[in-house]
């Protein structure tokens, strides 16, 4: 594959999700990416046959982020800044990758091969990283926890930030989606957390929610 179309490729997916968070995926179409891009319609089938094939990269891109961006360290035992980053890294994949979770059901129904790819990541890699997570939050001794709940509070945990800038949206029609935002998901996040949490780490446990408290105002 030569450089020029490895950029455009890329270039393709990078604009497409810019113009999918700004505009909505369903308002835009093929033409609409290729005018952007200043390249012709053929052009991008070149690259890509349909729309669905740079929706679905894009899923491929998200899903990426998260096993990256969430994995427990191999090489060393988690403290209370892997919370921050739990949390953090939760809300900027759903920022940067939001269209996605507007109308998550229709843009599934419209892409099969996304759909399987999306049930087996839900099922099987994000559940992993979400209860491995909680159990090295147990072993801490940062969370006190029954196993039997850890799987309840981790999908509790995984609907608010999947389904918050969606939420924001409705409740909030007339404000703009930002990705301040965000930082209100976090608030609702830790509230779930908060009865777990031990007294030792408390106090760590209220400066994260005063910072989110702060930003979620600036």
């Amino acid at each position: 594959m030569s450089k020029t179309r490895i950029k455009t490729y890329d270039r393709i997916i990078q604009e497409s999700l810019k113009l999918f968070n700004e505009q909505g995926e369903r308002s835009i179409t093929t033409n609409h990416i290729a005018a952007h891009l200043g390249i012709s319609p053929g052009n991008l089938y070149y690259h890509f046959r349909n729309k669905e094939e740079i929706v679905y990269q894009i899923f491929i891109m998200y899903r990426e982020f998260i096993n990256q961006r969430l994995a427990v360290p191999e090489d060393r035992k988690m403290t209370v800044d892997d919370l921050v980053n739990y949390l953090d890294t939760a809300f900027l994949a759903m920022w940067q990758f939001r269209f996605m979770f507007y109308d998550l059901p229709g843009l599934l129904a419209r892409n099969p091969q996304m759909q399987s790819e999306y049930h087996q990541f839900v099922n099987t890699e994000l559940k992993n990283i979400l209860g491995e997570h909680f159990r090295e939050f147990i072993r801490l001794g940062l969370l006190k926890m029954d196993e039997e709940d850890i799987e309840a509070v981790s999908i509790n945990i995984w609907l608010v930030v999947k389904f918050w800038f969606a939420f924001e949206q409705t409740s909030r029609p007339k404000a703009p989606i930002t990705e301040e935002s965000g930082h209100r998901g976090v608030l609702q996040v830790l509230a779930l957390l908060k009865p777990y949490v031990q007294p030792e780490y408390m106090h760590a446990f209220r400066s994260l929610y005063e910072r989110h408290t702060a930003q979620k105002t600036s």
